[in-house]
Parts: structure tokens; C-alpha cells; sequence
């Protein structure tokens, strides 16, 4: 049996695999605006596990299988056993003989890791705590869209070292663009993650200065400082405050650069509400592509 393709981590996908995804995700977007629509995905079904509430996720995901064809079974962590009456494993066994792929969505990086052991079909990270790899084939989409090939630009990263930062520096060796990462040391990107970076040779460069990270920077992201199930909002805020991105910040940059947020954001704290707005921003692009850049996902995942 030929292994299933599963979409985990950027960094376990080939660079060029990715090309490719991203390339698919954008010819699926243009064939759409046509009203041409492929649908390479009919007879398919997705499996989409929610463990954590969910808007762009779950929006986007449903409608890319739909628009290529396929169907989808939602289910939410109060109305399955995953984990708690039933395996993991014995979970992705039986769902391996129901639908052609499973996505989910989970604090727990581990789950994801055991449906991927366990599965006979592909399986997808829709975020975990450890990464969102789904949002970044998004960024790079949008990011190419407005400024060309990204290879060789500079993107800024402010915030804390959470799982879009780690993503980011995945995404950095995979498409060969420049990151510099703004962040507390009180809240710091994984070592770990920095260790496979530096063997990998990406141009990853971190500091706790963020008027430094952001000069000629081409892309300026950030994300909210305080997320589900943070305990420790205030004490966040607190270290994350100088990390704002606002209008000084994005005049440091190259002077065509653009805003990205995953969204959903807080506005005046991690970004005012003038920058969020601005012309700068590419926010409402940038979550259309999620639809776009997934549906490349799907469509790899299942061919």
C-alpha cells in the first residue's frame, strides 16, 4: 500500500513539493474566478475534527472541498471519543475506512502525530500549538500576489515565539526568504526549532528590538498576544507591548511593504487599528487565500 501524503509540517514537505502545492492552489484559484472550476475531488470525503473553536479554519476548508468536488463530516471534540473513550490510533483506523483524508484542528500536537502514524489516508494540520502550516502556504500565496516571488525578501515577524512564528521559520528554509524575528525573551521562539533552522542554513536572524527587525523589511506579520486557553493574558501583554506593529514601525520598512495578521486580531494591541486598515494591509486577501492555497493542500493530499 503507497503511503498516504500527509500535510504535517512545512518542514516535512519538500520544498519543491510545496512549489507545487502553492503552484496548484493558485491555478484552483484562477480557474474559480473563471467560473471554470475544477473538481478533481468528486466522490471525496474530508473528515474535519475541531477541537478548538473555529471560524477561517473550518469556513475555508468546507468550502475548498466543496468547491473541488468532494464532501465533508464535521465533527466537533464534545461529539467524538477521540482520545478519551476511544485511541487515537483506533480513531484514525476507523475514520481510515469512512473518508479520504481527515484535517484537524487541536491544542494537542500529539493527536495530530498519532492519526498520522495510524491513518491510511492522508492527514492534515489545521493548527496546532505547535504550528499552522495551512495559514503560511496562505501568507506565501498572498505575500506572491502582491510582491512577487518571495525568494530573497525580508519578512518580520512581531510577537511571541508561538506556533505561527515556528511555522514562519519553517517556511523561511522552504521558499528561501529572509526572517527576522521580533520576540520577548520572556516568550521565545522553541530552540529546537531555531537549532533546525541554523542546520538547515535559513536566514533566520532574532532579536528583541523590533524597530530593528522591521527596517526594509518587504512583509510585517504579527499575531494576538493573548490566544485560547492563555491563562497568563495580562503578564503577556505586558512583555509583548513594545512589539506593536503601527504606522512608525511600517514606515521603517521597504517603502511598498505590506501587513499580514492570521487573524483574529486585537485591534490596538498587536496592531492598531490605522495599520490593520491601512493601505499597507493585504488582511482580507490574505484570509480569501487560506481558501485557495487549502484547496492545493486538498487536492495534493487526495490525488
Amino acid at each position: 500500500m503507497t503511503a498516504p501524503k500527509h500535510f504535517l509540517d512545512l518542514n516535512d514537505v519538500s520544498a519543491d513539493t510545496l512549489r507545487s502545492i502553492l503552484d496548484l492552489g493558485v491555478r484552483l484559484k484562477a480557474a474559480q474566478k473563471l467560473g471554470k472550476a475544477d473538481r478533481p475531488l468528486v466522490g471525496k470525503t474530508l473528515a474535519m475534527i475541531f477541537e478548538k473553536p473555529s471560524t477561517r479554519t473550518r469556513v475555508s476548508f468546507e468550502v475548498g472541498m466543496k468547491q473541488l468536488g468532494g464532501d465533508v463530516v464535521i465533527m466537533d471534540g464534545q461529539g467524538t471519543q477521540l482520545g478519551r473513550g476511544e485511541s487515537v490510533a483506533d480513531t484514525a483506523r476507523v475514520l481510515s475506512r469512512y473518508v479520504d483524508a481527515i484535517m484537524i484542528r487541536t491544542d494537542d500536537p500529539q493527536k495530530l502525530l498519532d492519526l498520522a502514524k495510524y491513518a491510511t489516508v492522508p492527514v492534515i494540520n489545521g493548527l496546532t500549538d505547535d504550528s499552522h502550516p495551512c495559514q503560511l502556504m496562505a501568507d506565501v500565496m498572498t505575500f506572491e500576489e502582491h510582491q512577487g516571488p518571495i525568494k530573497g525578501k525580508k519578512v518580520t515577524w512581531c510577537g511571541d515565539g508561538n506556533n505561527m512564528a515556528v511555522s514562519f521559520v519553517h517556511a523561511a528554509q522552504r521558499f528561501g526568504f529572509s526572517l527576522s524575528l521580533a520576540v520577548p525573551k520572556e516568550l521565545p521562539v522553541p530552540q529546537k526549532v531555531l537549532d533546525w533552522a541554523a542546520g538547515e542554513g535559513a536566514d533566520v536572524t532574532l532579536t528583541h528590538d523590533a524597530d530593528e527587525a522591521c527596517k526594509d523589511a518587504n512583509l510585517i506579520v504579527t499575531d494576538c498576544w493573548v490566544s485560547m486557553g492563555d491563562k497568563d493574558a495580562e503578564q503577556r501583554c505586558e512583555y509583548l507591548e513594545p512589539f506593536q506593529v503601527d504606522a512608525r514601525r511600517m514606515a521603517l520598512a521597504h517603502e511598498n511593504a505590506i501587513f499580514m495578521h492570521c487573524l483574529p486580531a486585537h485591534r490596538d494591541e498587536e496592531v492598531t487599528t490605522d495599520v490593520i486598515d491601512g493601505s499597507q494591509s493585504v488582511i482580507w486577501d490574505e484570509v480569501e487565500n487560506r481558501l485557495h492555497a487549502q484547496k492545493g493542500v486538498l487536492a495534493w493530499c487526495m490525488s
